[in-house]
Order: C-alpha cells, then structure tokens, then sequence
C-alpha cells in the first residue's frame, strides 16, 4: 500500500481538502483509503435501501483500520424505462457506471474499493470498474426482494406484464400492484440483477454465501459490515482482480450461468471482463458448456420458486457444489486458498429447487448460442425458457425496424401463430446502446402467442422473458448483417436444439440486397448513446465502449 500520495509537502493541498471534510492526518497519512460507491437511488426498491448498507460496510472498514469515503454512483431501474425508448440506455449505463468509478477512484488515489449496488447494468458496470483499475476490490450486494402475494399465488413483477396485456382491468391492475413487489430488493426471478448478484461470487467479487441473502434480512447487514472488514485485509494483502477473475474463473461463471438458466446479458457482461482483463474469450466458450451444463435451477422462469427460495436452498455455493465435478478445482477464491478447498467444507444438498447435476430440471442448459446465416458471430437463447412447441420453427419472417413497431403489430392482431417476427435495428450501433424489447415480448406473452411465434432481434431481451425469443444477432442490422437484409415473407427457420437460426433465401439473392442495403444514419447526433454507438464492441464482445 503506496501513501505516497498522501504524505510530503507537496501533498499538503489534498490533506487539507480531505481535512476540511473531517478526516484526520492520521487517516490520510498512514490508513487504507477505500472508496465506498453506493448506487443508493430513492426510485427503485433496488436501491433505495443501500443507504443503510453502505454505512454497515463503511462500519467495517473503520472497524478494520481503514478510512471509508463513500461516493454516489450513478443508478436506474430497467422496469423504469420499460415500455419506453429510454431503455436503450441501460446497456450504456454499465459503462457509464464503470467510468464513473474509474474518475472518481483516479482522481482520489483509493486503496481499494466496496462498491455497493443491486441491479442490473449497475451491478455489471461495477464488476467492470473493479476488472479495469485492477485495485482491492469488493461488491456488496442490496439482494432480492420477497416474492408478492395477490389472490392466493406468489406473484413477481412479470406477472402484471402478463395481466396488463391479457385484459385486466385498471382497478384489477392497481390492486395487482400493490402486492406484486412487496419491499426493497430486486426483482425475485432471474434476471439481470440476481444473475449478476449470483455471478459475482463466482468470480471473486462478492463473498461467497451473500449475494442472494434477502434485501429485508438482519444477515444482509451483518455481512455488509464483513464485507467492510473484508476489504481492508484484501488491500493489505495487496489481492488485485487480476490475480482472482482468470480464464478458468470465467469458465465456472459461464458453467454457473448455464446450470442457473441466468439472464442472457450475463454473457455480455463477461465477455467485457475477459477484454477489460486481457483474457481470450468467446461465444465458442459458451457453447462448449452449454453442451455439458444442464438447468438444475427451478427459479422463475425455468420454474417456480423466487430467489429467496435459491438463497434458503444454498445458494451461489449449493449450484457450485452440485457442479463441482465439472469446474476447474484449483482456482483462487476470494477468501483465500483454492475453489476446490472452499467447496470441499460445503455440504451440498438438493431438493425442489436446486437439484442435483444428474438429476437436472431440463436437459439442457439455461443458455444455447445459435449460428446459421442469420448470425454467423452467434446469437443467444435461453432452451429452458422456450416451450417445446416452439423449439423448431419455420415459418414467415413478419420485420420491424424497432420495438414499437413489433409491439403495434402485436397488440393490432396482425401476428398470428407461425409468425417469425424479426426486430432490427436495435443492436449495439442500432438503438443505439443494445435495446431491451421487453415491450413487444411483454405483449406476445399477454396475447399468449409466446407458444407459437418465434422472434429474432439483434437486440437484447429480459431475464424475465420466456417464449422463442433469440436475441444478440450479430452482425448487428446496422453493420449490415444478414437481419438487415431480411424481407416480409421471407421464410426462416428457427432449430433450437439443432442450435441454428437460418434465412431459407438463395445465397445470390442475399448478395443482391447486401449490394442494394444502405447503412442508416445514427439514430442519435449527440449525447453518451452517440458516444457509444461510435466507440462500443459488437455484441459477441461484449458490447462496451472499449475501443482501444
């Protein structure tokens, strides 16, 4: 630990500074700095309750001998812009986060960094801040929220999608909302943000047993104060991210991922540490596990149980003891030692909702990623959350140029059974900032039509969604991949578990309308979405602004 910084004359001026704001020499001069980022934001129950646990972490810094200074951190809720053309913004938002970090831990010389945030790309841009400044780092998790109740059934946020769009009323609707998110937390299936919470224990950000312990329980506190304490010897010790997230640590996350049917923009994610860190890796890593790493994951939607019930079941260290046969054993973990010396003292047990990996809940993985004409670079499903009749598909491509074209079409009647619907032009460089179409699948899945039409988008989809829906199609429309190219009527067909996606048109006249294609002007002339359509990595790597 360098004090230089902070000792001299010529530090005289940031000493005083840090002074002015009740900071002792003492402090300054000989103690370990950490920055305490909190994403505490008053209009998400993902965040509004992280005032109380960044000041628990920052208990335990002082407690360990070292001097917290907490900052604010940028923060949003996906449901927020659901529906809305502001939701291209989120994918954006992990990197804003991430520079957000990185300018503020820069300019402040912090010895090591507890990031606290729940949700999201939030969540995801704080990962990404710790793989980028390669410092002391560790993520203290808000947690999910409890599961609702209306009419005698559990109930999560997806639900009043699914009433809204069915033909509820507004009165049956208010009453719904009232009950279907209860309290602080995120959302309790498996989406982004408990994917991401999960993810983080695995590779080495999160200590293990907490990232899914509930946002109202007691143990979320005194854990963040450990976490406190945690950080401090992490930055005597020097242990940098660098040394803990290596190629095999990434390896188990994407085994972890596929045996969790975890969200899909995990894989975005990952890809964009492995870059950030210097790794190799790729989609061909994902489909390699997703030949060996079966679901055994029964948490909405691959079944019924929430995240609460995942954490009660064992949690994080459960699933990575049930897979301990197939993941690399001698890789460091967090707390020291090796991965294999930590799973070697849990005691594994299965049940309804976490099962065993030779009793699995599907027989196959919670993530598939598809190729064929349409997306020679890969483009991603999740199998468990696709309905057998659905699985193989061919049938009329119906192509809209954003979401709220798709979403129009849907709720007018003019997508029936056998529909292929291809939304375009809401990739990376297209919305731009890689769009969530939680609008125009909500609707398929309200109209019911989720069990008989397939959608394929170079966009990205939700956590909470189910249906053949394919997403991250690349090439992207707007670099000119084959989605661009695709007209009304064409036929696709769609092979989930052959794992192809294929346009049934004639190389030549593919070849003949690349000739006649266009590139469309950005969609945005100014501000961090025309930032980042000019400087982000196409999806299949991760989809950030790391252009370098």
């Amino acid at each position: 630990m360098d004090k230089s910084y902070w000792n001299g004359a010529d530090a005289a001026h940031r000493r005083v500074m840090m002074k002015a704001t009740g900071y002792t020499d003492e402090d300054l001069r000989k103690k370990p700095i950490i920055g305490v980022p909190n994403a505490f934001m008053e209009g998400s129950p993902g965040f509004a309750h992280l005032r109380q646990v960044a000041e628990a972490v920052k208990q335990g810094i002082w407690a360990a001998g070292g001097v917290p200074v907490e900052f604010g951190i940028p923060a949003t809720c996906g449901n927020i812009a659901n529906g809305s053309e502001e939701m291209k913004y989120e994918q954006v938002g992990r990197d804003i986060v991430c520079m957000s970090v990185e300018f503020v831990t820069k300019v402040h010389h912090f010895d090591g960094l507890a990031m606290v945030a729940t949700c999201d790309n939030i969540i995801a841009g704080c990962y990404l801040a710790a793989a980028r400044l390669d410092i002391p780092s560790i993520v203290i998790t808000g947690g999910p929220m409890q599961a609702g109740h209306h009419c005698g059934k559990t109930v999560v946020e997806s639900d009043l999608d699914a009433a809204r769009f069915s033909g509820a009323t507004e009165e049956e609707l208010m009453e719904m909302e009232g009950n279907v998110c209860p309290g602080v937390g995120a959302c309790p299936s498996m989406g982004t943000a408990n994917s991401m919470q999960m993810v983080g224990e695995v590779i080495n950000l999160v200590l293990p047993g907490t990232a899914t312990i509930p946002a109202t329980d007691a143990e979320k506190l005194r854990q963040a104060r450990e976490a406190g304490r945690f950080i401090v010897e992490q930055v005597l010790a020097d242990r940098k991210p660098s040394q803990l997230i290596t190629k095999d640590v990434l390896e188990n996350a994407i085994m972890f991922d596929m045996a969790v049917a975890g969200s899909t923009n995990v894989v975005l994610h990952l890809l964009a540490y492995a870059y950030e860190l210097g790794i190799e890796l790729s989609l061909d890593d994902f489909d390699k596990y997703a030949a060996e790493i079966p679901c055994i994951n029964a948490v909405i939607p691959s079944g019924p149980y929430s995240v609460v019930d995942f954490h009660y079941a064992g949690g994080v260290p459960n699933v990575l003891k049930q897979l301990e046969s197939k993941l690399h054993l001698d890789v460091p973990a967090i707390g020291g030692g090796t991965l294999g010396e930590f799973l070697s003292e849990v005691k594994g047990r299965t049940g309804e909702v976490i099962r065993s990996i030779d009793e699995p809940l599907f027989n196959e993985p919670g993530l598939k990623i598809l190729h064929g004409n349409i997306s020679p670079k890969g483009a991603i499903v999740r199998p468990t959350a696709v309905y057998e009749e659905v699985k193989y598909l061919k049938g009329p491509a119906k192509v809209f140029e954003n979401d709220r074209e798709a979403f129009d079409a849907i709720m007018s009647g003019n997508i029936v059974p056998g529909d292929i619907m291809v939304v375009r032009y809401e990739g990376c460089k297209g919305a731009p900032g890689m769009k969530e179409l939680m609008l125009s699948i909500d609707a398929l899945i309200g109209k019911g039509l989720h069990r008989s039409v397939g959608m394929i988008s170079d966009a990205r989809f939700s956590g909470f969604n189910f249906g053949c829906v394919i997403g991250h199609v690349s090439p992207e429309a707007y670099e000119g991949g084959v989605i661009a190219l695709i007209e009304e009527g064409d036929v696709i067909e769609i092979d989930i578990n052959g794992g192809t996606v294929n346009l049934i048109v004639p190389d030549e006249v593919i070849e003949e309308r690349r000739k006649n294609w266009v590139q469309p002007p950005l969609k945005e002339s100014k501000g961090c979405l025309n930032i980042y359509a000019k400087t982000c990595r196409p999806a299949e790597e991760g989809g950030a602004m790391q252009p370098w």
